[in-house]
């Protein structure tokens, strides 16, 4: 098991952010790495989703919804490939800080039987795209809020 994890502090509260976040047909306006999401986002479902890590082409997937606890965490698991051989875990959660203001823990916890291989070669990328949308939902929250 492999776990990439990113942090922000958003000035914003919880609430302000997961508004953004959740707004999902609104991610091509701002969203560098998620490209896409439909579907309905709850527990049990699965969604669609498209991603393009930095210096990536873009990747379809499928997972299904694990967590969604409005303001706190949003969750999903997919597969590449066939299940147990590079799954991801994928996770935003959000807590509050001081006045106002939101800590975003966003990452992704890697299981299966190529999940340190493959994390070798994409580890970096990943991160990078991580950090990416967090500074862009920084930027949206603020736009949208300020």
């Amino acid at each position: 098991m492999k776990t990439l994890s990113t942090e922000i502090v958003i000035p914003a509260t919880p609430a302000a952010v997961w508004q953004i976040l959740m707004d999902h047909a609104a991610y091509p306006e701002w969203n560098p790495f998620v490209k896409k999401i439909t579907g309905q986002p709850q527990v049990g479902q699965t969604i669609q989703i498209c991603v393009q890590p930095a210096g990536q082409k873009p990747m379809e997937f499928q997972p299904k919804v694990l967590v969604n606890l409005p303001e706190k965490e949003f969750r999903w698991l997919g597969h590449l490939w066939v299940k147990g051989l590079f799954d991801g875990e994928h996770f935003f959660q959000l807590e509050p800080v001081g006045e106002g203001h939101t800590h975003l823990v966003h990452g992704e916890k890697f299981t299966g039987l190529f999940s340190s291989l493959i994390v070798k070669m994409i580890g970096a990328d990943t991160l990078k795209s991580f950090q990416a949308m967090n500074q862009a939902l920084n930027d949206r929250v603020k736009s949208q809020v300020g």
